[in-house]
């Protein structure tokens, strides 16, 4: 005879989840009590995780909205190894990304779940409001074939001090798996990312410098403007 496990529901906790990885506006910032109690209620997660969400919770609802925004900002929108777009951790920038995307959007069109204008399915809020429709076995499945990329960003947010490694650290345990220390390849800067490329760096006639260097100066002859040369030369005499 086969034991069956009864996985518990987690539908609520990853709807919260979901909501605390979204950009932090004054929406949820009025949501945050009702998220936090929610949470609790469920029991889904440790209590030590639900008190590192209670101190993520505080911090968003602090008195610098501005600062909480720009901060969410800098953390997933400038760099790769954090970002929440989980395609970007798997294909890149690789044509393969797009048909992912469509495969991807399909599923959740059958399961009845269809996306606003200008929402990507592998952003990673979409795709946990799209997991807690499921069953819980189900759930936790979808969420195990994800697990390797939670860890990576988890690793990432946890080298950045970011209170957010708290909400990728529930997600590995509501996957059935536990985080452990991965390699983190560091993001190009930002600034270097979308620097222009050099089209001429300096000309190369006359020694001309490159740009931002001193630039020499180099005096030439203007025949042209003597009149009188090539007469004087055919006549023998050096002007």
């Amino acid at each position: 005879m086969s034991l069956i496990t009864t996985l518990p529901d987690v539908s609520i906790s990853l709807r919260v989840l979901a909501r605390l990885l979204s950009y932090p506006d004054a929406a949820l910032r009025a949501d945050l009590a009702d998220m936090r109690d929610a949470l609790h209620a469920q029991r889904s997660l440790p209590p030590v995780r639900l008190a590192e969400h209670d101190a993520l919770m505080g911090t968003l609802a602090g008195p610098n909205p501005i600062d909480t925004e720009s901060a969410y900002v800098e953390l997933f929108d400038r760099g790769h190894a954090t970002s929440l777009h989980l395609f970007e951790h798997v294909h890149g920038d690789s044509r393969d990304r797009g048909p992912a995307m469509i495969d991807l959007t399909q599923t959740y069109e059958k399961a009845g779940l269809f996306l606003a204008p200008g929402e990507l399915p592998d952003y990673l809020p979409v795709v946990l409001e799209f997991v807690s429709t499921q069953p819980p076995r189900e759930a936790r499945a979808f969420l195990g074939e994800m697990a390797h990329i939670f860890n990576a960003i988890f690793n990432a947010l946890q080298q950045r001090s970011s209170a957010y490694a708290s909400v990728l650290g529930a997600l590995l345990e509501l996957s059935g798996e536990k985080a452990h220390a991965v390699k983190v390849v560091p993001d190009e800067a930002i600034d270097a990312s979308w620097e222009e490329p050099v089209v001429f760096d300096g000309c190369s006639i006359k020694g001309q410098a490159k740009p931002g260097q001193v630039q020499p100066i180099h005096f030439v002859r203007n025949e042209a403007a003597r009149p009188n040369a090539s007469a004087a030369t055919h006549a023998g005499v050096t002007p």
